[in-house]
């Protein structure tokens, strides 16, 4: 396996994070390690992403971002990558079609906070991500009912598994996905830039 893509073995399960990452905090260590937790996980990966395409502002540069993100990130279980600009993908979708290609047996799951749930919907074939792997949302500060009652929630809520078999999702047959809640950081990457450009000034 090249430098820019984790060694894997099959039937390893893998939660993968996605984001901007612009820059990683506390808040993403925490979501992480209750992923792996409560998911039945082996490890993690981090896909710093090149852009978001629902995000207007362009992030810091790739290489910086994810320097922040390996030095705040220190369990050995997660890794730290920059896949999506290895492998030139830019939408969710095409990254994970792409994993399941080069990593063939081994079990991906899809992490995301509640607040990316509420607005799911809007991701570029989002069903199509629903349909390839099981998803795991950790629920975030003020976003526990908005996911519970967005549009991609009400469409999938047959494959919904309860809070009490979350363990399971990491070998569970997509489509299938678990909310769970959990104490929450109200850490945002929004906030800790606008700190970090007010005390440039």
């Amino acid at each position: 396996m090249d430098r820019d893509f984790p060694f894997a073995l099959r039937g390893q399960r893998i939660g993968l994070l996605g984001g901007s990452f612009d820059p990683a905090h506390e808040g993403h260590v925490r979501i992480t390690e209750e992923a792996l937790r409560r998911f039945g996980l082996d490890r993690v990966w981090w896909l710093v992403s090149p852009g978001n395409p629902l995000k207007e502002r362009g992030p810091a540069p790739l290489a910086q971002r994810m320097a922040v993100a390996r030095a705040i990130m220190r369990d050995p279980r997660v890794t730290v990558t920059g896949i999506e600009a290895a492998l030139g993908t830019r939408m969710t979708a095409d990254t994970i079609a792409a994993l399941q290609a080069r990593y063939p047996g081994v079990r991906f799951v899809w992490l995301m906070g509640a607040d990316n749930l509420v607005q799911f919907n809007r991701w570029d074939r989002w069903r199509e991500i629903a349909a390839r792997v099981p998803i795991g949302v950790i629920a975030r500060p003020g976003s526990r009912l908005r996911a519970r009652l967005s549009p991609a929630a009400q469409i999938m809520a047959r494959w919904r598994l309860p809070e009490s078999q979350a363990r399971r999702l990491g070998s569970a047959k997509a489509p299938a996905w678990v909310l769970v809640n959990v104490p929450m950081s109200n850490l945002s990457s929004t906030a800790i830039r606008a700190r970090q450009q007010a005390m440039a000034r």
